[in-house]
């Protein structure tokens, strides 16, 4: 066995031993998700909260970044950068619906964008196994997308929470599943 399959081999004997925490934490993230499912809105407020706090950090560790550098043209580049950073962060709390509205049309844009990727990539792939599924990807990401961005904006006020419980339930699973695998 390669040295890379030792260590590999070795780090899984040592977290075999903590099979119940994995799980533990699956079953948490899966009542997480649930409680998100039965209130999109929240789950939307709170997804808007989160990406406010890392807007406002981003835009202080940017802000303090300009400090560093030598010369007046990119002082003045990081500096504009972590300000419109730390504002879009306020500007998240400070509106959280609007900030939401926001945040949901460019999901859909770049759902829309992914999706329309996808299926090119797939598509310039024809003569290999397996280019329609990538195209039938796409194309369903791209319908996605569409139809987020024909229910904007009414339907930023749930569109982003029932991202936040879909991810949460998935974690909460995969958690669940490598826990119980490692039982083995």
């Amino acid at each position: 066995m390669t040295l890379h399959g030792d260590a590999l081999k070795i780090a899984i004997e040592q977290t075999r031993t903590k099979w119940g925490w994995f799980v533990a934490l699956g079953v948490l993230l899966l009542i997480f998700g649930g409680v998100a499912f039965g209130n999109l809105f929240i789950a939307t407020v709170a997804s808007v909260y989160v990406v406010g706090w890392l807007m406002l950090m981003a835009g202080i560790i940017e802000i303090v970044h300009a400090f560093g550098v030598k010369t007046w043209g990119r002082f003045f580049y990081w500096l504009l950068s972590g300000l419109l950073y730390a504002v879009a962060g306020f500007f998240a709390f400070d509106n959280p619906l609007l900030a939401s509205a926001v945040l949901t049309f460019l999901l859909a844009i770049a759902v829309v964008a992914s999706g329309v990727l996808r299926a090119w990539v797939g598509y310039s792939h024809r003569p290999q196994r397996g280019w329609g599924w990538i195209v039938a990807a796409g194309v369903i990401s791209a319908l996605a997308g569409l139809i987020i961005a024909m229910g904007w904006p009414v339907n930023s006020l749930w569109v982003l929470g029932l991202f936040l419980a879909i991810d949460l339930i998935f974690q909460g699973w995969t958690f669940v599943a490598v826990g119980l695998a490692l039982k083995r």
